[in-house]
C-alpha cells in the first residue's frame, strides 16, 4: 500500500499540474542527479507538493509550472563556478596539482608496500599450514595402515568361559 502525504494541500485535485522529479529533469534535458542536486542546494527550488511512496526515498511532486520557470533561469545562469576575487596564477592551479598528485603517489605507494608485506606473510602462513596438513594427513595414513596390519597379524581372540 502507498502512502500519499500532502506537503501543500492546495495542490489535492490538481495532480495533473504536478511532476517528479526524475519526469523534471526528462522535460530540461538534464539528469536526475541535477534535479536533486537542485533540490538540495538551492532554498529557491520549488517546493515539494507531494510524497508519495513509503520508505527512505519517497517520490516528490512539485508543481510544473513552477519548476519550468525555476530550471530555466537556473539553465540560463553563466556557469564557470568562478568565485570572486583575485584569480589564482594557472602555475599555482599546476603546482597544487603537482603536489596533489605527489601526495597520492606517496601515500599508495606506503599502502602496497604495507600490503605486499601482509601478502608476504599470508603466504608464508598458508604454506607452513599446507606443510602441516600434508604431515597430519600422512601420520594419519600411517596410523590406520598399522591399525591394518595388526587386524590382519592378530588372530582372533577365543571366548573364555
Amino acid at each position: 500500500m502507498d502512502s500519499v502525504t500532502w506537503l501543500r494541500p492546495q495542490y489535492k485535485g490538481r495532480e495533473a499540474e504536478l511532476i517528479n522529479l526524475a519526469t523534471a529533469a526528462d522535460l530540461v534535458s538534464v539528469t536526475r542527479s541535477t534535479v536533486s542536486n537542485w533540490a538540495k542546494r538551492h532554498p529557491d527550488f520549488p517546493k515539494v507538493a507531494l510524497l508519495t511512496g513509503i520508505g527512505k526515498r519517497p517520490n516528490k511532486y512539485v508543481p510544473r509550472d513552477e519548476f519550468l520557470i525555476w530550471a530555466q533561469a537556473q539553465l540560463a545562469k553563466k556557469r564557470g563556478g568562478r568565485r570572486p576575487g583575485p584569480r589564482r596564477p594557472a602555475v599555482a592551479l599546476l603546482s597544487d596539482q603537482l603536489a596533489h598528485h605527489q601526495r597520492q603517489i606517496d601515500r599508495l605507494s606506503e599502502l602496497e608496500a604495507r600490503q605486499a608485506t601482509a601478502l608476504k606473510r599470508t603466504q608464508a602462513a598458508l604454506r607452513k599450514h599446507q606443510a602441516e596438513l600434508h604431515q597430519a594427513h600422512e601420520r594419519l595414513t600411517a596410523e590406520i595402515t598399522a591399525i591394518h596390519t595388526i587386524e590382519r597379524t592378530t588372530p582372533p581372540a577365543k571366548d573364555m568361559p
